[in-house]
């Protein structure tokens, strides 16, 4: 008995299944997208209320700020972004902080960020443009008056965010474990970082250091170093028998807490 071949009809009946899929997919995914908008937006609600019952505190104490900035950034919320593209023209320019807090908030990380851009170029000379954050937020908070509010590196870290309209000149970068501004456009390389990592153990490095330690050859190591002294990021010592070549925030660190023990 032979077998019938198939006909047109199972095609189209195929096409039409396989459009039927295609047509079922498209409706599931625009419910979920439609159901994550709801959410999202139930969310941004609920965040809206929480900032204006506890906007005291989120304005006065740096953990509860940290935190609430934590919060808008679980829920895809920049809260120092401008938000004028979808708030009323009477709001148009103004951030997340602005809108649920008032100016006060929002106008204290604008401020903070200036207070960085003058400590890195207060200190360029020093550092070649490579300041620890830790030390960033000594200096700022040393010129602060008695009494006013306490500020943290993570208030550091979001009011460097907000140059970034000023182009790469302001980023963090981590050498080694701790985090520091650059506020020099130039980019370090791999070995730049290695470099700088390495003279964080005791102070500096030399070029036989580096050959031993990082297995590179001569040229390499001396490469790197001559980079780093010509952007001021390192400073040579040639009175010894091999150049040593030092952190200078090491160096000036070292000499304010000898001249403070003196």
């Amino acid at each position: 008995m032979s077998r019938k071949g198939v006909g047109l009809a199972a095609f189209d009946r195929s096409r039409l299944t396989s459009a039927q899929y295609a047509s079922h997919g498209s409706n599931l995914r625009s419910s979920n997208a439609a159901a994550l908008e709801t959410q999202l937006a139930v969310f941004r609600s609920l965040l809206q209320q929480f900032a204006q019952t506890h906007a005291k505190d989120i304005r006065s104490n740096p953990t509860f700020r940290a935190q609430f900035a934590r919060m808008c950034a679980a829920i895809g919320v920049d809260p120092l972004a401008s938000s004028s593209s979808s708030q009323s023209s009477s709001n148009a320019g103004g951030s997340i902080w602005a809108q649920l807090l008032g100016r006060s908030v929002n106008d204290f990380y604008f401020e903070l960020a200036v207070r960085v851009v003058e400590v890195c170029g207060e200190t360029r000379g020093e550092n070649g443009g490579l300041i620890e954050l830790r030390k960033v937020r000594e200096r700022i908070m040393r010129g602060r008056m008695e009494g006013a509010s306490e500020i943290t590196e993570d208030d550091i870290l979001r009011a460097v965010g907000t140059l970034k309209p000023l182009g790469s000149a302001y980023s963090i970068i981590k050498v080694g474990s701790k985090p520091y501004i650059r506020s020099v456009p130039k980019e370090l390389n791999t070995d730049q970082s290695a470099v700088l990592e390495a003279a964080q153990v005791l102070g500096y490095v030399s070029v036989s250091m580096l050959m031993a330690n990082l297995g590179w050859m001569r040229a390499r190591a001396q490469t790197a170093l001559e980079d780093l002294v010509g952007e001021g990021m390192l400073w040579v010592d040639k009175q010894s028998d091999e150049w040593e070549y030092w952190s200078p925030s090491f160096m000036l660190e070292n000499y304010d807490a000898t001249g403070t023990a003196g």
